[in-house]
């Protein structure tokens, strides 16, 4: 520990060469302050990018029949196929490590003309048809009533839910939907609830806000498909991984479908978790990257510390013999040596570092007030763990640097260097 005079010293020592002293300080200074900047906008595009994909389950897989590729079993190739609700429910049964599944059929209208309708306002949107727990795996925000729920499915209500963009065309943003009827392709639909979506950046059958949702029961008696249903998606139970559960499913859907066991082409599937997955690779490399740099610029300012130190030394060589002339032992010179670049070190390194934080927080002021539709970077600030770990590399820094400079005083002997001019 360092009494009160020591420390006064120590400082009288730093602020003899004030001009030095800064310069030597502006490396540290410097090297935390890039660091932290750039740990701020690594945070905040890892922010932006995240919220794209807000309220989406990363570990779920849309699963699409296409045309077949390979003939088999009498059939011909370019053969298309329908799924079915057995289909799920064999899923369910036979397939383990499947958590949710949904079901899903879309209505579109490619001709530009209005399809759904209240009273005389008109709009083109797309129609989709789900179970109850669609919105656990694709989730939308409901800002009016409910959701589909399973009497919707099992009754075969004529009810509907409308994406927020249907509901502010037609019916107006400052009306209460509920209740209301709805014609969609010329059937009527009561409005139990409105939905937003949490982005429109990923949606597979069209954007929730440009959507009526129907109970897939309804729409396939509207549309008179039977059980048969367009796509599904599906989510995996914890430990699973979703490439090995496509392959099982695909597995499943071609010995039920008479399609070749090699036919890799009937199936469309889109794997978020492994799309996630190459974001979470990416962002642990720019992580580790972005710490390679800070600490690498970091460590020059080091360097420029402890080759300061050491010109310190050098002219205070009598002064250091003089000491151990007087009986001062090695440890007590290499303490005060590595206590000044511990200060010089630790002064800097703090100010880059509040500096930094204080920058970044005007900065995410200024984002935070931004539009937020499709914002990629948001609250570009460092966490209070790299805001430690800054701390803990600085204290490590200002005794790496003191190591050489001390090592050179105590190397120092007391009559050569009192004899020295």
């Amino acid at each position: 520990m360092f009494d009160l005079d020591s420390l006064n010293e120590i400082w009288q020592t730093i602020a003899r060469n004030k001009t030095r002293s800064l310069l030597t300080a502006f490396g540290v200074f410097w090297g935390i302050f890039i660091l932290v900047i750039l740990l701020a906008c690594g945070n905040g595009f890892d922010n932006g990018i995240r919220s794209q994909v807000e309220g989406f389950s990363t570990n779920s897989t849309f699963m699409i029949p296409s045309l077949t590729t390979e003939a088999y079993n009498g059939y011909q190739k370019n053969r298309s196929w329908s799924l079915n609700l057995s289909d799920i429910e064999a899923i369910k049964r036979k397939v383990k490590g499947v958590d949710m599944i949904s079901p899903i059929s879309s209505v579109y209208t490619y001709n530009g003309e209005n399809n759904v309708f209240y009273g005389i306002k008109g709009g083109n949107f797309g129609m989709k048809g789900v179970q109850q727990n669609y919105n656990d795996i694709d989730r939308s925000k409901v800002i009016y009533g409910r959701f589909i729920n399973e009497t919707d499915i099992n009754e075969a209500r004529k009810v509907c839910v409308l994406g927020k963009k249907v509901y502010e065309d037609l019916v107006g943003a400052d009306k209460n939907p509920l209740g209301l009827m709805i014609k969609a392709n010329g059937i009527y639909y009561q409005v139990v609830g409105v939905i937003e979506a949490y982005n429109g950046n990923i949606s597979v059958g069209g954007s929730m806000d440009e959507t009526v949702i129907l109970p897939l029961s309804t729409m396939q008696i509207a549309y008179h498909t039977g059980d048969k249903f367009d796509f599904f998606v599906f989510t995996t139970a914890r430990g699973y991984n979703t490439k090995d559960l496509q392959e099982e499913v695909k597995t499943l859907l071609r010995e039920r479908h008479d399609i070749a066991p090699t036919d890799e082409g009937a199936f469309m599937c889109f794997d978020f978790e492994q799309l996630f997955m190459v974001f979470e690779y990416l962002f642990l490399g720019i992580k580790i990257l972005i710490w390679i740099v800070g600490i690498g610029t970091l460590l020059s300012g080091v360097v420029g510390v402890s080759n300061i130190m050491l010109v310190t030394i050098k002219e205070r060589t009598r002064e250091i013999g003089v000491r151990r002339a007087l009986g001062a032992k090695p440890a007590l010179i290499i303490r005060q040596v590595v206590a000044e670049s511990l200060l010089l070190t630790i002064l800097a390194g703090i100010v880059g570092l509040v500096i930094g934080v204080a920058i970044m927080a005007v900065v995410a002021g200024f984002v935070g007030n931004a539009p937020s539709e499709n914002v990629m970077f948001i609250d570009p600030q460092i966490g209070f763990g790299a805001a430690i770990a800054a701390t803990i590399i600085i204290v490590l820094s200002g005794l790496l640097a003191g190591v050489l400079p001390a090592t050179r005083a105590i190397q120092i002997k007391a009559i050569d260097a009192i004899r020295e001019e």
